[in-house]
């Protein structure tokens, strides 16, 4: 009689980056005998890769435990990511958790679950963890596991610039970058798996460095594969940004338009406290060179409210530059005290009651200029590389400089890259026909 396969269900909490390690994670669970189900569903083992960046994101791992719990009572549960880096103690104290895998350890996790038939509730936590990250380059084994049509390539781990407010680096160490022909080996079976659009992801990937090859080399490397119509990038640090890598986006046909540039605070004095390595001055006068290279450019940023000190001038001021700077949206943080960091001396808080004034102040401003921006392609035709449908009915994919067009169709348009003109706008989307 055979022998029904064991359910996995793995959950990311947190960044691209941890959503790419968890596709490498489902690939290699899957290739060892494993049936992936959807996150949600009764499983036998959930691998929950977790995200250390506040405090809100460790709660939420702990919710997700007794979640999963409830309906899968027997469920082998693996804790991995930046929480079971630098939340060791804690994470020893939630029910529920077999096994808690650091960051050292994470891309081996399948390696150590204990073998199928012993795969079942322990008395207490089993710990794979060490203090000291690696800071050599490295290798991935497997190919990434997407049901998106776009695919995450991890090129990069680890920070050297030490903000004060962040814990990523003492969770992940020091800065590395992925080997050459394993990122490309990875690229190439993504591809050969219909994957049209890459998004290189990482903590710092504007500091790849490999085999003599700089983040622009990579660009130049994938943009040889066979198949790949698009190459996008995540969040990088305006300080780590060529004026070469500005003009070969401006010229180039896959690598798209578009960059998540932090900014954190419009204040100067604030920015000194975070220890970031720019004035608002400095950032402005980057952004209006971007611009003017790429006047079609999509441009994010994050913003953190309520760090120490935070007076309302100098939150105005940080008001007033993501208001006048050319962003087509924002992604608004709350600042966390977080142990180990130098911010976390800081004496100066900010009540709890004001940063939730000043977080929807922003995310009022964010909505305001996505929908100006997608106001500004009425009339337009765009490329448009379609993925699913939403509950309107409606196929909705990505445009090169990231603006969401939706368009209603018979027609079955996934993984397809279709022309559409752009008719209108509403938040979060742009409504369009083909145009084909």
């Amino acid at each position: 009689m055979k022998t029904e396969r064991l359910r996995a269900s793995l959950h990311t909490l947190g960044c691209r980056l941890n959503q790419a390690e968890t596709a490498l994670l489902a690939d290699r669970l899957r290739h060892d005998g494993y049936r992936i189900v959807e996150y949600g569903q009764p499983t036998d083992l959930l691998v929950l890769n977790t995200c250390t960046v506040t405090d809100e994101a460790e709660r939420i791992c702990r919710y997700e435990i007794r979640r999963t719990l409830r309906h899968s009572p027997q469920a082998f549960v693996a804790v991995t990511g930046c929480y079971a880096q630098t939340g060791v103690e804690a994470l020893r104290q939630v029910p529920g958790i077999d096994l808690i895998v650091g960051n050292q350890h994470k891309m081996s996790l399948p390696v150590h679950l204990p073998p199928p038939p012993a795969l079942r509730k322990q008395p207490a936590p089993s710990l794979l963890h060490t203090k000291t990250l690696d800071r050599e380059d490295f290798a991935l084994d497997g190919t990434g596991d997407y049901d998106s049509r776009r695919a995450n390539l991890k090129i990069q781990d680890g920070c050297n610039f030490m903000c004060s407010f962040c814990l990523i680096p003492f969770a992940r160490g020091h800065e590395r970058s992925r080997r050459l022909d394993d990122t490309i080996r990875e690229a190439e079976a993504l591809v050969a798996r219909g994957h049209r659009e890459l998004v290189l992801t990482g903590v710092n990937i504007g500091r790849y460095e490999q085999d003599g090859c700089s983040l622009l080399g990579l660009i130049q490397r994938l943009e040889r594969i066979g198949g790949l119509d698009r190459i996008r990038i995540s969040s990088i640090e305006p300080t780590t940004i060529s004026d070469e890598f500005l003009e070969y986006m401006a010229a180039s046909s896959k690598l798209c338009r578009h960059l998540h540039l932090p900014l954190q605070s419009g204040d100067d004095d604030i920015l000194r406290a975070m220890y970031r390595r720019y004035t608002v001055q400095e950032y402005t006068a980057f952004v209006d060179r971007v611009v003017r290279l790429i006047p079609d450019l999509g441009l994010g940023t994050d913003v953190l409210v309520g760090f120490p000190g935070e007076s309302d001038a100098r939150f105005a001021n940080t008001l007033a530059a993501a208001t006048d700077l050319p962003f087509s949206y924002l992604h608004v943080f709350t600042y966390s005290k977080r142990p180990g960091t130098a911010a976390a001396r800081a004496t100066e808080t900010v009540p709890a009651t004001t940063i939730k004034s000043r977080s929807k102040t922003l995310a009022d401003l964010s909505r305001a200029k996505r929908l100006a921006f997608y106001q500004r392609y009425v009339g337009q035709t765009v490329d448009v590389l379609f993925e699913t449908k939403d509950d309107a009915e409606r196929w909705t994919g990505l445009t090169n400089n990231y603006m969401r067009v939706g368009v209603t169709t018979n027609n079955d348009l996934t993984n397809r890259l279709v022309p559409a003109l752009i008719e209108g706008a509403m938040d979060g989307l742009a409504v369009g026909r083909l145009v084909c």
